[in-house]
């Protein structure tokens, strides 16, 4: 008889800051789809811990019911009774970490109609599996072009701008860029020591102090942004637009930083062309962090056309249509003061 030697793989410093005792943090994608749903998805990523307690990855067999979830909702409800049911059940799995006897990986599959949406597909990826580019590299490897599927998916370029371009001529030019980048390093690196051990940030309407926030309900509200807006609002400010990227002790020094700040801010570029998951359109998309200890976290992703931005917040503590409202009316406000300036 023949037995293969099983090859574990360590898990990287980030998986285990990510996944212990004092910080466990996780990734819901939201997709907006544009017909009701029928069920039917599968995602495998895999992970398990060795009887010495280091942290490794292996390969076990997946029990697909364990983790695709298709909640029931009453049923002939109004749409925007479907929403408050919609983010009640994302709070809900938001607060529920992983069982860490199985892949660290669910998929909720909302079949109710609500205000954005005909149904919505949830994504939950614990973030040890994988920095945010690479969850979203995975995520965008099951999705196809709605158009024709036989295409890949394309991503908006970066180009320079022209005020870019006259300034990095010069070779002189980057010694102030070079300077600059180190004083900011450092800078950053020595506020957040800072931070994570004597300073933090005051108790405002947007942070509570709550030694405990990771632990509460949240809700989460998204505004939508046209590019094509933002980058008319460039070209007549002049300014460049960016598309916004022993582990116990580490996990404690980021939690103790996260703890002590506002907000956090995270954004991701995302395809040009419409998606679709198994012929089902997708007409919108989002993400949000989830186990993070702070009451305010922001996450923007770009997606045919339109920049969206969700907003996560403590439940109670921040009234979320306040704030979409301000956002949304400050945005309009920018808008209509830089069109009546001249353009660079």
């Amino acid at each position: 008889m023949e037995f293969e030697e099983e090859v574990m793989e360590p898990v990287s410093p980030l998986g285990q800051y990510c996944n212990s005792s004092v910080l466990s943090i996780s990734v819901l994608v939201i997709l907006e789809m544009g017909i009701p749903i029928d069920d039917s998805q599968t995602m495998s990523l895999l992970r398990d811990v060795n009887t010495n307690g280091k942290k490794q990855w292996k390969k076990v067999e997946v029990k697909l019911e364990d983790h695709v979830n298709v909640p029931i909702f009453p049923s002939g409800l109004s749409l925007e009774s479907y929403d408050r049911y919609f983010n009640d059940y994302l709070s809900k799995i938001a607060m529920e970490r992983f069982p860490q006897n199985r892949p660290l990986w669910e998929l909720h599959i909302i079949k109710y109609p609500n205000t954005n949406a005909a149904g919505n597909v949830v994504f939950k990826l614990h973030q040890s599996l994988g920095d945010g580019y690479s969850l979203m590299g995975a995520l965008l490897s099951c999705l196809q072009r709605a158009d024709n599927p036989s295409l890949s998916l394309t991503f908006p370029s970066r180009k320079r701008s022209k005020l870019q371009s006259d300034k990095e001529k010069s070779l002189f030019s980057f010694v102030p860029q070079i300077f600059s980048s180190a004083f900011n390093t450092l800078s950053d690196f020595g506020r957040s020591i800072l931070k994570s051990n004597l300073f933090e940030d005051d108790q405002t309407p947007i942070r509570s102090g709550d030694d405990r926030v990771e632990f509460l309900p949240i809700t989460i509200t998204t505004v939508a942004f046209s590019l094509d807006k933002l980058k008319l609002i460039k070209s007549k400010l002049g300014v460049v637009l960016k598309i916004l990227g022993g582990h116990e002790v580490a996990a404690r020094y980021v939690t103790k930083t996260l703890r002590s700040s506002s907000m956090t801010i995270s954004n991701m570029i995302g395809p040009v062309e419409e998606m679709s998951l198994a012929n089902h359109p997708i007409t919108g998309f989002y993400f949000v962090g989830a186990g993070l200890p702070e009451d305010l976290g922001i996450t923007i992703v770009s997606y045919m056309g339109k920049l969206r931005v969700a907003f996560r917040m403590a439940k109670g503590h921040i009234d979320s249509h306040k704030l979409k409202s301000c956002v949304e009316n400050a945005f309009e406000t920018i808008f209509e003061a830089s069109n009546k300036l001249p353009s660079y």
